[in-house]
């Protein structure tokens, strides 16, 4: 399974699992598009985590990806995991 991150804006996100890690998918009759991932986290002390992908809406620019990413990341346990 692939944990999908999908970030919604200032510290807005939400959690889903899937299979794999579409280019595109919808969410709340939004399209969200993958920015970063799947990446696999390296294991820690015996524990090991699924793949993370991370998503922000379509019409997001890279600077803006940035800044949800930046607010969302003190809320979101898997962006501080080491890859």
């Amino acid at each position: 399974m692939i944990n999908l991150i999908l970030l919604h804006g200032d510290e807005r996100f939400s959690r889903r699992l899937g299979n794999e890690a579409p280019e595109l998918l919808e969410h709340d009759g939004l399209d969200y598009s993958l920015r970063a991932g799947p990446r696999t986290p390296r294991p820690t002390a015996g524990n090991s985590s699924d793949p993370i992908a991370v998503y922000a809406p379509d019409e997001a620019t890279d600077e803006e990806f940035q800044e949800m990413y930046a607010a969302a990341r003190p809320h979101v346990a898997e962006f501080n995991l080491a890859f």
